[in-house]
Formats: structure tokens, sequence, C-alpha cells
């Protein structure tokens, strides 16, 4: 019968015969470092882009509603194809929101412009 050994650390395994990792600790390394070999999954590209936005518009909204050219917050790394929902005012104009914090793209006198505003409780109906 072939001696098996743990997955993670090559020590002699005792007991069950489908043993696979000595102790918890090494069962908790063996996958932690098989998750970072493996590419990230879509559903964290996009969590972690959707966090970072949040992030990044919240920081220039400090007031509720602001407005900022729109080179300067995509150098911070905000993508604005990442977003959660939308809000459309009575002008027609459609906010994108990343969860409380939206922004709608304008262009004035040749410069991409953000205007940032943050939910309000009108906005639900």
């Amino acid at each position: 019968m072939k001696q098996k050994t743990c997955s993670a650390c090559g020590k002699e395994l005792k007991g069950r015969s489908d043993k696979r990792f000595c102790d918890l600790h090494c069962k908790s390394t063996y996958h932690y470092r098989r998750s970072l070999e493996e590419a990230p999954r879509f559903y964290n590209k996009v969590d972690n882009q959707l966090k970072l936005n949040r992030k990044i518009l919240k920081q220039y909204n400090k007031a509720g509603k602001a407005t900022v050219r729109a080179s300067l917050i995509k150098e911070d790394g905000f993508n604005p194809n990442y977003f959660t929902h939308y809000w459309k005012n009575n002008k027609e104009d459609v906010y994108l929101f990343v969860y409380e914090y939206g922004f709608l793209k304008k262009n004035e006198h040749g410069v991409e412009k953000y205007i940032l505003i943050k939910w309000q409780d009108y906005m639900e109906k």
C-alpha cells in the first residue's frame, strides 16, 4: 500500500485512507495558494471595480453635489462602465449610480466632466 502525504507540506499522513491534509492549517494554506494561482473570477473583478468607483465618487463628492473633470477621476481608476443602477430626472438626464453615489457625463466646451450627486429619497419614485 502506497503511503499518502499531505498535499500542502508533504508530511506522511496517518488516519483515514481519504485524508489529504495533516491539519486545518495545511488545508487552508493549500487552498489559499491555489486561489492565488487562479485567474481572478469575473465576479471579483466587477465587485472590486464597483468598490473602487464608490470610493472615488465619495472622495470627490463631499457636499452632495459636485462637478469634476472626467480625466481627474479616471486617473484614480474610476471606470464609468461599472455601476449598480440608474435614475432619470425630469429633464431626461440619466444618472448612473454606484450604490448611493451617482454621476452624469457632460461635455462642457470640449471638456468631459462628471456631475456627481448623492442618492436622495425622492429618487425612489
